[in-house]
């Protein structure tokens, strides 16, 4: 959690240059893990994505007057090298996902592509799930 605020910190001058002429953007990636409660007792990860999600709304709240919208991503299960689950057995991860199938890069590139436009400007301190409905069906 200390990389993004430190991240942003040291990128705020840059930040705030861009924001004169639109709304900045900073967004985080976290983890539906953060939202919801999960079965694994994963309690450093699901704790440091609940903190990440609240520093995206702390962050937001006070560079909203810079013209800097901070948000999120809270991604559920995509295949990864650090999701290896979801990686090497994708077909039996689906099963417990409502959507019925894991998250592409497409899923992901287009809640970035929507938070970083101007369609995204009026997002500030949110997170967008994108998870097939895993955090519903919990």
């Amino acid at each position: 959690m200390k990389t993004p605020f430190f991240l942003t910190q040291a990128l705020i001058a840059p930040l705030r240059a861009a924001a004169q002429d639109r709304v900045a953007k900073v967004i985080n990636i976290c983890s539906i893990d953060g939202q919801s409660v999960t079965r694994d007792e994963t309690y450093p990860y699901g704790a440091s994505k609940a903190g990440l999600l609240h520093m995206t709304k702390r962050m937001a709240l006070r560079l909203a007057a810079d013209n800097i919208a901070v948000s999120a991503i809270a991604p559920g299960a995509f295949a990864s090298d650090m999701n290896k689950v979801a990686r090497d057995h994708a077909d039996a991860v689906a099963k417990a996902i409502p959507a019925g199938r894991i998250g592409s890069e497409e899923d992901m590139a287009g809640a970035a592509i929507y938070l970083a436009s101007r369609a995204g400007d009026y997002v500030m301190g949110g997170a967008v799930t994108v998870d097939g409905g895993v955090s519903f069906a919990r």
